[in-house]
């Protein structure tokens, strides 16, 4: 067996139906008592049910959340907490109101409590990325992982099928990039592979089904293992062009990363067979970077960038932007490797 290291996260999880009934009960396990509640504009009203749920045990919402966590939202989230004399915060929503959680943390030490209403997976990681000026900059510190995820599969019963399906195919990207991540390990491998069997088979029911309760846990659950990938070993192509077309270019997030996967998954096949092996295993079947595009057409998601705004005259900015600080990738890469794959991605044709 091939020497590894891996590294155990201390998180708490709680997960199941029902379970926002906890949050309270989890603050005060922490040794908290004045927590801020965390949201976005469109969650608000979750938020203040949840504040009202939390008793005394909540001292205030900030519902300023926004995609891609940029510095000067965090920076007034950090000053209420203050003047509120919060203790911790409590995240609820998706990947936007987790990324805000954990800048507040980094900057605070707060302990944090989250409870996802979708399926990002970033809650189980200790990475935040943040955006200033149009530059999205990543870091990994335990300062930011969540000290306790309440996962409520109730409350992605909600969730849209449309974003539904492009959150279950970010979290995929994060197993299947994991799968040939420079640190590596059977452990990650394992719940990388279960992570996307899970959530392979959940989304096309929910998309058909959406109030569907064990798709609805299964892909949850999916999520979290996905996540926990994330969390355990380092990123790779397909993050980093996903973080500069998010943070340079204000795509959405989720469906970002379902138009890019396949060309990523695809370009990088070549020196990383074991890897590609075992997702397409996960998949059902030979070829991962065909079965990602596909699956993405069946749950009726964006396939190219075209479609969430990208500008063909901004292909160049954005692979001179990728090449500027590359991640670690199994396959070495030139400015022209990364224009074609975005081209690729661009028009949002079937990877061959």
């Amino acid at each position: 067996m091939t020497p590894f290291v891996y590294t155990a996260l201390p998180v708490r999880v709680v997960f199941g139906h029902g379970t926002i009934a906890q949050v309270a009960d989890e603050v005060q396990r922490l040794g908290c008592r004045r927590a801020l509640v965390l949201s976005t504009p469109e969650q608000r009203a979750t938020a203040e049910r949840l504040h009202a749920q939390m008793g005394a045990s909540a001292v205030g919402i900030f519902a300023e959340a926004m995609m891609h966590t940029p510095v000067d939202v965090s920076e007034r989230a950090v000053a209420v907490a203050r003047d509120l004399r919060a203790d911790c915060t409590v995240a609820v929503g998706g990947g936007s109101t987790t990324g805000l959680g954990k800048a507040i943390a980094l900057r605070t030490d707060l302990p944090q409590v989250v409870v996802p209403t979708t399926y990002a997976g970033s809650e189980a990681t200790p990475v935040l990325g943040e955006t200033v000026d149009g530059r999205k900059t990543t870091q990994r510190t335990l300062k930011v992982l969540p000290e306790v995820i309440v996962y409520d599969v109730d409350l992605t019963l909600s969730l849209p099928p449309a974003l539904s399906a492009t959150s279950g195919m970010n979290a995929i990207a994060h197993a299947i990039e994991a799968l040939y991540a420079q640190d590596a390990n059977p452990v990650t491998s394992i719940l990388a592979e279960q992570g996307v069997i899970a959530l392979a088979r959940a989304l096309p029911r929910i998309v058909k089904e959406p109030s569907h309760r064990e798709a609805r846990a299964e892909a949850l659950y999916g999520a979290w293992t996905c996540g926990t990938c994330l969390g355990a070993v380092g990123m790779a192509l397909h993050h980093k062009l996903c973080h500069v077309l998010g943070g340079s270019f204000n795509l959405p997030h989720a469906q970002t990363h379902t138009v890019v996967l396949p060309h990523a998954v695809a370009y990088n096949a070549p020196a990383a067979p074991g890897a590609m092996a075992r997702a397409a295993a996960a998949l059902a079947t030979t070829n991962a970077a065909q079965a990602l595009y596909d699956l993405a057409q069946r749950l009726g998601a964006p396939l190219s960038l075209r479609e969430l705004g990208m500008k063909q005259a901004d292909l160049d900015i954005a692979a001179e932007l990728a090449c500027a600080s590359p991640y670690w990738n199994p396959r070495p890469f030139t400015r022209d490797d990364i224009r074609g794959l975005l081209q690729a991605a661009f028009d949002g044709a079937r990877p061959n």
